[in-house]
């Protein structure tokens, strides 16, 4: 055979865009076919819909958007070979489908045989699955398709080589969680070794909604080893070239291998890019936060800034009477750190008017969490009527670990379309903090080292009313990430008064969460798609 040239078209989609994704998937294949003679390019999973389309699958126009879709792919008549990931509905069902357009011509379709139907994916509710192989010749080598989950099943390697396959072509929209990329590596290793041939595998990159797909598309020979990586958390394209020798198939990447991130540097990526893209997607003009003085706030304005850049945040600070001097200081600083705009407009006056209004109401009762809450709830509506006024996407500024046990206010600071930390516990908070100070000062001092405080109460901090947070964390990720009993939890030398604690308020502020913002999902399993538990609950914690 000649050489084969194989490029990684590792693009950010828009869901929906059926025509935008489609110039994309076209001005992708002219720039590998004109700078890197690329013989054939390689495209995510659903390329043409984006990912996860959710119930645009059933829209009744949808097929026929496909269709033209892929008669103009066919139509553009590019000197390389497409492979592209879309829907198509037949009488059958709706199938998760791979094609191979080459000349003009559809020449090949794969079916995705497994169907994830678990944490974030429900494909089950959309698609029926595929049951045999698809093998194709590519310039003299023999190339089979299979799609995200079907790599992750041993079946359909086997069926491919039993089919003639030399080679494996995988489409993905594989969505990162921490420790993601590893998983994937290891297992490409694994089904290389088990099929014999090497395995050229793509994902999406790019937010949308909660989710965020990392890229971090590879290469790996019949071996398992390694052999390309794109990088992560941006659009990239790859090539690889595939000569035969006596021993089969051999890989030649024609780029570095691109080493592998740190572990903070990767969650922060993540972050910066769920929010990016959640932001330009839904064409906001910018965005606007409270900023408190505190870390969850501080992390957030750095990220936002990262994300989008200075002109385009604002900071509000909003004091009330047990604001200290210190948070007004810290709250300045960092905002001219980071360069955003920063104004500090006070609560006093909102919440005294609230409070005599509601005086009939309140007559006779002693104060308690409602006028704490009240100072939230003044700062929620100063914030809604400057995204209002300017067009400004609305951050909140909540952790894991407080949305979990409820440590927040409805309608208060609660109140906005997207909490960038929303899948961050609070130590990983501070690890993010000290990691993005790495690179440049921009989180004060005193904010790191400060036992936080919501600052609604004379002296209050947050571990008056709950564990320290290193075992919070610690709880929570046991009972929310790993379904821990609570048994089970003490039984790992946790205080049991703790756990139950920490369990109770989790069950009951699920009402709280329904009503939160989304936010990126890091972790192997966020609030939001990943954990669907009932309001409504006679669920009682124990064994």
């Amino acid at each position: 055979m000649a050489n084969l040239t194989i490029a990684l078209g590792q693009i950010n989609t828009l869901v929906g865009d059926i025509p935008g994704n489609t110039q994309r998937v076209l001005e992708a294949a002219r720039r590998a076919y004109t700078q890197y003679c690329a013989d054939a390019i390689l495209f995510p999973e659903l390329t043409l819909t984006g990912y996860p389309p959710e119930d645009l699958l059933l829209r009744p126009s949808l097929q026929l958007r496909i269709e033209r879709a892929l008669q103009a792919l066919a139509a553009a008549q590019l000197p390389i070979t497409l492979i592209v990931g879309y829907p198509k509905a037949t009488e059958a069902g709706v199938f998760n489908m791979a094609g191979v357009i080459e000349s003009g011509h559809l020449i090949a379709e794969y079916a995705k045989q497994h169907l994830p139907n678990y944490q974030v994916f429900d494909e089950m509710r959309y698609f029926v699955a595929g049951d045999r192989p698809c093998v194709f010749e590519l310039k003299g080598t023999k190339a089979a398709l299979t799609i995200c989950e079907d790599i992750w099943q041993e079946q359909p390697m086997l069926q491919a080589r039993e089919a003639g396959a030399e080679i494996m072509l995988n489409l993905n929209a594989s969505p990162f969680h921490q420790g993601k990329s590893g998983e994937r590596e290891a297992l490409l290793a694994e089904r290389a070794r088990q099929g014999q041939m090497p395995i050229v595998y793509t994902n999406l990159v790019g937010g949308q909604d909660e989710l965020v797909f990392d890229g971090a598309s590879m290469v790996v020979d019949k071996n398992g080893q390694l052999c390309l990586r794109s990088k992560a958390f941006t659009e990239s394209l790859d090539t690889c070239e595939i000569t035969r020798n006596s021993d089969g198939l051999v890989i030649k990447p024609q780029q570095p291998l691109t080493p592998a991130m740190e572990r903070l540097d990767v969650v922060y990526q993540a972050l910066v890019l769920g929010l990016r893209d959640y932001v330009e997607k839904n064409r906001f003009r910018g965005v606007v936060l409270g900023l408190s003085g505190g870390i969850d706030s501080a992390l957030t304005l750095a990220i936002a800034v990262d994300a989008l850049g200075a002109d385009r945040v604002e900071a509000v600070m909003m004091p009330f009477r047990y604001t200290s001097d210190m948070s007004k200081d810290d709250a300045a600083d960092e905002a001219e750190r980071l360069g955003v705009r920063y104004q500090s407009i006070s609560i006093e006056s909102m919440y005294d008017s609230f409070m005599e209004a509601l005086a009939p109401e309140f007559a006779g009762m002693s104060a308690d969490t409602t006028e704490e809450n009240l100072q939230a709830r003044c700062r929620g509506v100063l914030l809604m009527a400057i995204s209002n006024k300017k067009g400004f996407l609305v951050l909140t500024t909540g952790n894991k670990s407080e949305l979990a046990v409820g440590y927040s206010t409805l309608y208060g600071d609660m109140a906005g379309g997207f909490d960038v930390l929303k899948d961050v516990p609070k130590t990983q908070v501070f690890a993010l903090a000290r990691h993005r100070n790495s690179l440049s000062s921009v989180i004060p001092d005193n904010v790191l080292t400060r036992p936080p405080s919501a600052e609604l109460a004379p002296d209050q901090k947050d571990e008056d009313s709950l564990p320290a947070y290193d075992v919070l964390d610690e709880i929570l990720a046991l009972y929310v990430e790993r379904d821990y009993s609570a048994d089970q939890i003490v039984a790992q030398g946790f205080n049991e008064d703790d756990v139950r604690q920490v369990i109770r308020l989790v069950d009951l502020n699920e009402y709280k969460r329904r009503q939160s913002p989304i936010g990126p999902r890091v972790t192997a399993r966020g609030f939001g798609r990943d954990r669907r538990y009932p309001i409504t609950s006679g669920w009682r914690p124990g064994e």
